[in-house]
């Protein structure tokens, strides 16, 4: 696996310096509890002014609502929005990947449907992968789609779907066949696009440590959907999946999910003996990440699928996220945080055990490394 090292555009220092000028006027209320959500929160009426701004769906055609800029000015976009805990989880997954998925897979109605609404921040998408029975094995996944005059049928369960009482739009991964007899076991699935208003479909918050609902329970009971609700081919479902993961596990979003904690804590820190070396440790570790995600970037842009990469840096960034509240803590004692730093960290303590599980598990992403590696 290789990060090869990429130059930013020209003009990103000016983009750099746009993106902060709108957040700082954006986010003037904003308190360190929305800081410490950051992706995970979920604003309408921010990223209908994102998407204003032209800075969601950037890399798209301009026939679908895009503005045709480069992977790295979106990178630049999302990492300062990231530095800076803006709540962008209303437009997130649809910039993310939902809407690249379809660039690549959709038909042009459903393209032509969907992706401008993402793209202006006012339609909001959420996945459905893991099921109460699977967990990370998805393809031991039950919920099934089959075959009716006019569409399709659908019914089972997911879980752990981010937002999905708040979204528009779910893309789920579901099995339309049995797999082979003796054959691949993730043989068989596809891809649907699923309008969340329709009848049949119940939403369930299930609340985290801090008594909020981003997570849910979905369930399907016989949901009629149309014929064009497939996505991309049937039974290559695995395939289309595994893929899309690439952009959900190399952004910024898996290494900067602690930043504004640092970001605070510097000016405390700058007056603690000997906090010179540790600090100096976390900023070249946020660094190399950095780096690998910019690389990750440019190969999206070219094309390539660079799964295994992405595994690594979720992992890699995964760790930092989690070790970064408790580094800060090792060197700050409570009272010599200000008040804003300890508000931010009581929520950090509670939502940091989730940082290795959103995306998929440490377990899962190792085995794709080890794999790649050859040591498995």
């Amino acid at each position: 696996m290789r990060f090869p090292p990429v130059a930013l555009p020209a003009g990103a220092e000016a983009l750099r310096a746009e993106v902060r000028a709108f957040l700082a006027e954006a986010g003037a209320h904003w308190g360190p509890e929305v800081a410490a959500r950051s992706w995970m929160g979920f604003d309408r009426d921010f990223s209908r002014a994102v998407g204003a701004r032209g800075w969601i769906g950037m890399v798209w055609p301009r026939a679908y609502g895009g503005h045709e800029r480069s992977a790295l000015e979106r990178a630049i976009v999302i990492e300062e929005m990231l530095a800076a805990g803006a709540p962008v989880a209303a437009h997130w997954i649809g910039d993310r990947q939902s809407g690249p998925l379809l660039l690549r897979l959709g038909t042009e109605a459903q393209k032509r449907r969907l992706l401008p609404g993402i793209a202006r921040g006012e339609i909001a998408f959420c996945i459905g992968l893991s099921e109460p029975d699977a967990g990370s094995d998805l393809a031991a996944l039950r919920t099934r789609a089959e075959r009716v005059p006019g569409g399709w049928r659908l019914n089972g369960r997911k879980i752990w779907t981010s937002f999905a009482h708040l979204s528009d739009w779910m893309i789920a991964l579901v099995r339309t066949s049995p797999a082979p007899e003796g054959g691949p076991r993730h043989a068989g699935l596809s891809q649907f696009l699923i309008d969340l208003r329709l009848s049949g479909i119940g939403i369930r918050p299930i609340a985290d440590l801090l008594g909020e609902e981003g997570f849910n329970e979905v369930t399907f009971d016989n949901v009629l959907l149309p014929e064009d609700a497939l996505l991309g081919a049937e039974g290559q479902g695995w395939a289309q999946a595994t893929a899309e993961l690439a952009f959900e596990r190399s952004g910024p979003d898996r290494i900067l999910s602690s930043f504004p904690a640092l970001a605070l804590a510097m000016d405390s820190l700058a007056r603690v003996p000997g906090a010179e070396a540790p600090v100096g440790r976390l900023i070249a570790r946020l660094a190399t990440l950095r780096r690998m995600s910019f690389a990750v970037a440019a190969m999206l842009e070219r094309g390539q699928a660079p799964a295994q990469e992405a595994a690594l840096i979720k992992e890699a960034g995964n760790a930092f996220e989690q070790a970064l509240p408790e580094a800060i803590r090792d060197l700050l004692e409570p009272e010599a945080m200000p008040p804003p730093l300890r508000r931010l960290m009581t929520d950090l303590s509670l939502l940091a055990p989730s940082f290795s599980l959103r995306g998929g598990t440490r377990e899962i992403l190792r085995g794709i490394i080890a794999r790649e590696l050859g040591l498995r």
